[in-house]
């Protein structure tokens, strides 16, 4: 049912029969409202736009009972091109090709359903103008490669179209053949049997959980490589944590992440590949305990990244220190060696 809605958007109404095949709600919704995504859906739950039982709920997960009337508020829709934001930038390098930044946590990389705004494509439209290339699209401009929201560290954009297509074909290469280079900085779970390793291992979406990606056969290729940094030793004096530097040389959605869960040393502070893990943090010492609960987020950075100028063919290099708070979980850790 359209209820309307004064503000210009849409009241949706429907009732739960019981038979839509999984009682979470984000799963009911889209079996009732099949032309909502469900990532659409995702986002309008979690920003409080859906109201179960008269009390709005952010939970997709919600289980909900045959009889259940659920009110969508859908907003109206928003103009697709992006607009710019005064957003400060901790930029590392910037000519009139490229520009490097050292991406904070919690920062998005691209408008998408839940984050129209406060992204770093609206802080480079203010900062670059109208010299940001286009050929990414209006919801894309210059960017050619991405961070997931809470991992941090460098990123390259193109600031126009010449720089764009460089870019794009190095990211596509991944160093196979040429200069570019992307390292990353990861605080893992328990410690490797050995000091460097690959895993090499095909990347698609999970089966059921269409949000995550997973290691599946006739995925993607995808290839991370890793040297162990240190380890960490927990209560008992047995490690329970490493710091790894990881090395891609494919680029797919989650990689690491996904990766290093599936040789069994998931992320520290990833609740969505490192769940199964939390009771691990039982084995930490009070203080890296805390500093891990501080966290709240996946212990990721990319501190390395070079690559070839798009217009001079100069070898670039950069390399960012670990951020505040996984400095503070690297101290942590070390003071209980």
């Amino acid at each position: 049912m359209d209820l309307g809605d004064s503000t210009g958007g849409q009241r949706l109404e429907v009732t739960v029969g019981g038979d839509e095949g999984s009682p979470r709600l984000d799963r009911v919704l889209a079996v009732l409202r099949p032309e909502l995504s469900r990532s659409r859906l995702k986002a309008l739950i979690l920003a409080g736009s859906v109201t179960a039982r008269g009390t709005p709920v952010r939970d997709p997960a919600l289980s909900c009972h045959s009889g259940d009337t659920i009110i969508i508020d859908v907003p109206e829709a928003v103009a697709p091109e992006p607009k710019g934001e005064d957003i400060a930038l901790d930029i590392v390098y910037e000519d009139d090709d490229i520009v490097v930044i050292n991406k904070p946590k919690g920062l998005v990389v691209h408008p998408a359903a839940g984050h129209e705004s406060g992204t770093l494509v609206n802080a480079l439209i203010a900062h670059c103008g109208a010299s940001l290339s286009g050929i990414g699209g209006v919801r894309r401009p210059g960017i050619v490669h991405r961070l997931d929201k809470d991992t941090t560290g460098l990123m390259v954009v193109a600031k126009n179209d010449h720089a764009h297509q460089s870019l794009t074909a190095q990211f596509a290469d991944h160093g196979r053949t040429g200069p570019m280079q992307r390292g990353y900085m990861a605080f893992i779970w328990g410690a490797p049997g050995r000091q460097r390793g690959t895993v090499d291992a095909p990347i698609d979406r999970h089966v059921y959980a269409r949000e995550k990606m997973a290691v599946r056969e006739g995925g993607r290729e995808a290839v991370t490589h890793w040297e162990l940094q240190a380890s960490y030793n927990g209560r008992d004096g047995k490690p329970v944590a490493s710091l790894l530097a990881c090395q891609l040389e494919t680029g797919r959605t989650h990689q690491i992440r996904v990766h290093l869960s599936h040789i069994d040393h998931p992320l520290m502070g990833d609740a969505v590949y490192g769940s199964h893990f939390k009771t691990k943090a039982g084995h930490l010492g009070p203080q890296a305990k805390a500093a891990l609960s501080a966290l709240d987020r996946q212990a990721l950075h990319a501190y390395l990244l070079a690559l070839e100028h798009p217009r001079t063919g100069e070898l670039l290099h950069w390399e960012a220190a670990l951020p505040e708070d996984l400095l503070l979980l690297q101290g942590a850790l070390e003071a209980a060696l």
